[in-house]
């Protein structure tokens, strides 16, 4: 539709559709959890972002070689764009298929299979678990199944702390992407040559060694308390980097800023992605990641009235980009605060737990 349209409307219609595509990234990702065991949750979910990094690096080294050596228009990129979804969608029919539906045309399953506990849960009730285990085999609807994953994930405090930070970190991260080329034009409005095509392809060259770094340096070497930690300390690095591309005249310093932001969201998306997956029951992995991409999308649609629209305060691009960067500064705090507020919580109530043991 980009190629063929010139009406407002046909572009919100694209809009609709684009987003409805944007959405199948969930199941891919729940594909690939469902086809590897839960161990290597963090390498896999590693290389998928990494692929999907790897895959906006070779669009950017494009669409900069086709506009600096003047084989092509922007326009005329669209056509690229849609031969290769042809491709991925032709490619997609090759991949080997998950051996199980999870929710509809199920096999008789034990109901506890559904609520297994969780072995990362602050607390648990020898009870409930006992009773778990012995329920009888039973066929769930798929409403129930539903319910019963979401119940079960969002009542995991490790799975909402990673869950927030996931939404969180997307939606500041589109956010910034998103309107990065207005903001370079604001900078630079006339610029001899236009280096976006070629930022973007090491921003991305960058955010997919990242993925796979943080696949290996967290897998298994990290706690969660000292994952949710390191996370603070990078974003209030990605927000730091996201005020020197807005508070500089500079346009090859505002680069840096953004190669820098996406180098370092790279890293953190990746933690959390495999965070929140090894804190799920195997099953759920495509409804808790679509409720957070669904409440990421919220974020940003909040971001976008508040921050650009006529009904918010309409900034210029430079104010609007230091809102970006105290977003992920103050989340970085919160999310401090919270580790600290953890670690005196626990390290009282072992010092309980100590001296009630020598009473006795």
């Amino acid at each position: 539709m980009l190629i063929w349209t010139t009406s407002l409307l046909s572009l919100q219609i694209l809009e609709f559709f684009y987003g409805t595509y944007m959405a199948a990234e969930v199941a891919y990702y729940t594909y690939i959890y469902a086809k590897v065991d839960k161990k290597y949750y963090p390498r896999v979910t590693s290389h998928t972002r990494a692929a999907m990094f790897a895959g906006k690096l070779i669009s950017g080294i494009t669409s900069q070689l086709m506009i600096n050596l003047e084989l092509m228009n922007y326009r005329q990129l669209n056509y690229i764009t849609l031969a290769t979804q042809i491709l991925a969608m032709l490619w997609a029919f090759g991949l080997p298929k998950v051996d199980k539906s999870l929710y509809f045309h199920r096999a008789p399953l034990r109901e506890s299979s559904t609520a297994a506990p969780q072995s990362n849960q602050l607390q648990l009730e020898p009870d409930r678990v006992s009773q778990q285990m012995s329920s009888p085999q039973v066929q769930s609807s798929p409403m129930h199944l539903l319910w019963q994953h979401f119940h079960n994930a969002y009542t995991n405090p490790r799975v909402v702390q990673w869950s927030l930070w996931y939404a969180i970190g997307l939606a500041g991260y589109l956010q910034v992407t998103y309107y990065m080329q207005v903001l370079w034009k604001f900078i630079e409005p006339e610029p001899q040559i236009a280096w976006n095509g070629a930022v973007d392809a090491v921003l991305t060259a960058l955010a997919a060694l990242s993925a796979l770094a943080a696949g290996y340096l967290h897998s298994g070497r990290l706690r969660p308390r000292a994952s949710l930690l390191v996370l603070s300390v990078l974003s209030a690095l990605e927000g730091s980097s996201v005020l020197i591309c807005c508070w500089t005249n500079d346009i090859y310093w505002s680069y840096v800023g953004f190669v820098i932001f996406g180098g370092l969201y790279g890293f953190t998306i990746t933690v959390a992605s495999a965070e929140v997956a090894r804190n799920l029951q195997e099953e759920s992995f495509g409804l808790v990641f679509g409720i957070n991409t669904l409440l990421a999308l919220v974020f940003q649609s909040l971001l976008t009235v508040i921050v650009v629209s006529e009904t918010g305060f309409e900034l210029n691009p430079v104010d609007q980009y230091a809102v970006y960067a105290f977003y992920f500064i103050a989340v970085a705090i919160i999310y401090f605060i919270s580790v600290l507020v953890e670690h005196i919580w626990q390290r009282g109530l072992q010092e309980v737990h100590t001296k009630t043991e020598n009473l006795e």
